[in-house]
């Protein structure tokens, strides 16, 4: 099928106003302290075929060229982990390697979604070098993607997170890997990455702000309702900054625009990997904005966590069009997690579906679990359970895996010049 460029319009969610695409615009140049958000030419979604993979949905992605070697997220009903929790509408979105029911993620995590979308909304002219800070999952994506289409890459990630690289065929040299000094965490590889953008050559990934980033999580919903036929009234997702949520939030209202699936918004119960609770905290102290917090015992409760891609001390909460908001408009929750928890769920998950799932996933899991115990949710509800990551234990059985290693190892007390003159020097310029 032929390369057809996606027609959309971002608009601001503070002023309800236009806000001029670029090429790689991340906020609206009036206002800080909001999001913007893509305006799809189609206002019905239509499925490509799904050779094309992750991009089957096109029609709300921001593509401005084609980029290769996707994957969708796989949806299916579930049967063995429904039965235990005595749910008769629980469906899973898989997001990971399960060749068996047609996900083939090779880095086994949803993080394709947005590493994909982000690389294929970048144009001929954004020839600079992207730049992304991760914790794990989204490091080992970009990375792969990259690696695959040529596309330079900086990549921040702290130190004690670097299992998280592993592939099964090296990376390109157009991929550099520069880590936080061990004891740091995901907040210290968000700084490295800010210092790196600062300088002309570098080109800053966004985060949050990126609606590529935002709309390839949303293909998760669109898997889900596009299977099921309807949008559904609950969903569960564990969060380290909560995009994963606003993104489903955002395809949920796109859908009821289209008009065929319901006019319901699915209730957000999202999850955090006790003790590192900044959402979890704000959202029970009912606070539009985090509470303050100790930065060095943040870093600690951030070293305890198993899921480690959930430590993020600067999430998207506060923002017009975040996760505040839209827990608020849904009718959300937060809910909490501990390691000890976490890991009875994945046990309970493979036992129940055949395949293993990472830390993440296993929170959103546990979640599960203690609403079905605390009534958050019906027994006949239709609920989206969002597996973020799995079968990294099949994708390992099945092939070579090697690990990559950093270009460089930065201390967190580098003074701001020395440590830009070191990503340059890293890239020879």
């Amino acid at each position: 099928m032929p390369f057809v460029p996606t027609e959309y319009t971002l608009q601001s969610l503070k002023t309800n106003q236009p806000v001029a695409e670029t090429g790689w615009t991340l906020s609206d140049p009036q206002h800080a302290d909001t999001l913007i958000r893509t305006q799809y030419q189609a206002r019905q979604i239509q499925l490509r075929d799904d050779s094309c993979g992750l991009f089957k949905f096109g029609d709300w992605l921001p593509l401005n060229r084609a980029i290769e070697g996707s994957s969708a997220p796989v949806t299916y009903k579930s049967e063995g982990l429904a039965k235990h929790l005595g749910l008769t509408n629980l469906y899973i979105t898989f997001s990971g390697f399960w060749p068996e029911k047609g996900a083939t993620m090779q880095t086994c995590s949803f993080k394709e979604t947005e590493a994909y979308t982000v690389a294929a909304r970048m144009t001929s002219a954004n020839d600079k070098i992207l730049v992304v800070a991760s914790a794990g999952n989204t490091a080992r994506a970009f990375a792969r993607v990259c690696s695959d289409n040529n596309i330079p890459l900086l990549l921040c990630i702290p130190h004690d997170n670097l299992g998280a690289l592993w592939f099964h065929k090296p990376l390109s040299p157009c991929v550099k890997i520069v880590a936080s000094e061990p004891g740091s965490d995901y907040t210290d590889a968000i700084n490295l990455s800010n210092i790196a953008t600062k300088l002309p050559q570098f080109l800053p990934e966004g985060g949050a702000k990126n609606v590529a980033r935002r709309d390839g999580m949303a293909t998760t919903t669109l898997s889900a309702v596009s299977t099921i036929g309807r949008i559904p009234d609950v969903y569960l997702q564990a969060v380290g900054s909560g995009t994963g949520a606003i993104a489903a939030w955002e395809a949920n209202l796109r859908l009821i625009d289209d008009g065929r699936f319901g006019n319901n918004k699915m209730r957000l119960i999202v999850s955090q990997n006790a003790p590192f609770l900044p959402i979890y905290d704000a959202w029970h102290a009912q606070s539009a904005t985090l509470l303050p917090f100790d930065q060095a015992e943040a870093r600690q409760q951030a070293s305890i966590i198993a899921a480690k891609v959930l430590a993020n001390r600067t999430p998207p909460y506060t923002i017009v069009g975040g996760l505040y908001n839209a827990l608020q408009d849904t009718g959300g929750t937060v809910l909490q997690a501990n390691n000890d928890e976490a890991e009875q769920a994945a046990q309970l998950f493979e036992q129940t579906e055949g395949i293993d799932i990472n830390q993440a996933a296993s929170i959103a899991t546990a979640s599960l679990v203690k609403a079905v115990e605390q009534q958050l949710v019906k027994k006949d509800e239709v609920i989206m359970l969002n597996i973020t990551g799995g079968g990294e234990k099949l994708f390992k059985a099945q092939h070579e895996i090697i690990y990559a290693q950093p270009h460089l190892v930065l201390p967190t007390a580098m003074p701001e010049e020395q440590t830009k003159q070191e990503f340059l020097k890293l890239f020879g310029l």
